[in-house]
């Protein structure tokens, strides 16, 4: 029996014993978790089995048929960047704690790099935690915190050490958003939505034994989280000519026909889209275990491109239909994070975040750039300099 059949003999017995149909998702989730399926290159205990990553397509697509539960919406940054990122430069204890409930969603978590003064230039990062013993003592602002506002864990980059280059002086954490001197503030965004927050701390209090890896080490773990979300955001490998584009395809077959301007927009469009496929589909089949390399932020940069340039094309092909919300503009919090809405109208505003989030355009053309086209760097006055001697605003 081959590896990718005794793999699908396995998902049959999960799905026999726990049917989707009448098992609560977080119990499938923990049966499945459980069974090494969760993520597959993962090693036994840890929801893997120690298989290459390319074979968690076809667990995905078995499950999918089958109609078993999916709540990776309702814990995205946890799914695609909490979950690598402990499973990296976790301990054995950490992984224990933490793995099982992100994956069955009883535990909701939310990412806390960027800053008022350190967005582009994550490293830059103002943030203080003081070490009082076995604990940390956490002070500072975070912003555009996706979902925290339900998260009860947040992935932690802080400044430890402000007499060394700021790359260096760094340290990872992961910090309890329920406890006291966290304060989760509201960002409205143009859809009315509030799915970004700013994150306030006021003399927080995270015990030592939350912190990934070594004291200092905060750059090098939160690249394997960039790199990861990179992946997750720009890296998905929907059925042919599904997503953003199938939207685009409907709006032309239920509307009245465009120009044939119109129409030569919607099949260029969807050829970019069908390569961006292939190309996310041949970069998950190459993925390595570990920190993921520079494809991810190919995939990224293109997908932010891409996205809105098909829902300008769909609001432009709704017409005058395409000024107005079809439930009006309602202010809501959601659970989940919106990259992609039910109705095009709302993607078209939430579209525009796609090249902002995740690093912004000009930061993947950098990569780009320097790690894969082998171009110099941009230049980096400050890079060996204390962090306490940099100027700020």
């Amino acid at each position: 029996m081959t590896t990718a059949e005794a793999l699908a003999r396995r998902v049959n017995e999960l799905l026999a014993t726990h049917p989707p149909s009448t098992t609560p998702p977080a119990e499938f989730l923990g049966a499945r978790f459980d069974a090494g399926l969760a993520w597959v290159w993962f090693p036994e205990g840890d929801g893997g089995l120690g298989l290459p990553p390319d074979l968690q397509g076809a667990v995905e697509r078995q499950l999918r048929h089958a109609n078993a539960p999916d709540e990776s919406a309702r814990n995205v940054i946890g799914y695609g960047m909490g979950a690598p990122t402990v499973m990296t430069h976790g301990t054995p204890e950490q992984r224990r704690r933490w793995l099982r409930p992100m994956f069955t969603c009883e535990e909701i978590w939310c990412q806390l790099f960027s800053e008022p003064g350190a967005g582009s230039d994550v490293a830059g990062l103002a943030t203080r935690a003081v070490r009082d013993g076995d604990e940390w003592v956490v002070n500072g602002q975070k912003v555009w915190t996706t979902l925290a506002h339900t998260a009860r864990w947040g992935m932690l980059v802080a400044r430890t050490d402000p007499d060394l280059p700021k790359h260096r002086g760094m340290t990872y954490f992961i910090v309890d958003m329920h406890a006291p001197g966290v304060d989760v503030r509201p960002l409205r965004q143009m859809t009315g939505d509030a799915e970004f927050n700013e994150v306030f701390f006021t003399d927080v209090r995270v015990p030592d034994a939350y912190r990934l890896d070594e004291v200092g080490a905060g750059w090098r773990v939160a690249t394997t989280t960039l790199m990861n979300e990179r992946v997750a955001i720009g890296g998905g490998v929907p059925p042919r000519g599904a997503g953003p584009i199938g939207e685009a395809v409907a709006i032309w077959r239920d509307r009245p026909r465009g120009s044939a301007a119109d129409l030569d927009r919607l099949m260029r469009l969807w050829v970019e889209a069908e390569v961006a496929r292939l190309t996310n589909q041949r970069a998950r089949q190459l993925r390595q275990v570990g920190t993921p390399g520079p494809e991810g932020s190919v995939a990224k940069l293109i997908s932010a491109d891409l996205n809105q340039r098909i829902y300008e094309l769909c609001v432009d092909l709704l017409g005058m239909d395409g000024t107005l919300s079809p439930t009006g503009y309602v202010m809501r919090r959601p659970e989940r994070a919106g990259f992609v809405g039910e109705d095009a109208r709302w993607s078209f505003l939430r579209s525009r975040a796609n090249t902002i989030e995740g690093g912004t355009s000009e930061i993947m053309r950098n990569i780009l750039g320097e790690r894969v086209l082998g171009l110099p760097g941009e230049p980096r006055a400050d890079k060996d300099r204390p962090w306490s001697e940099i100027p700020r605003n």
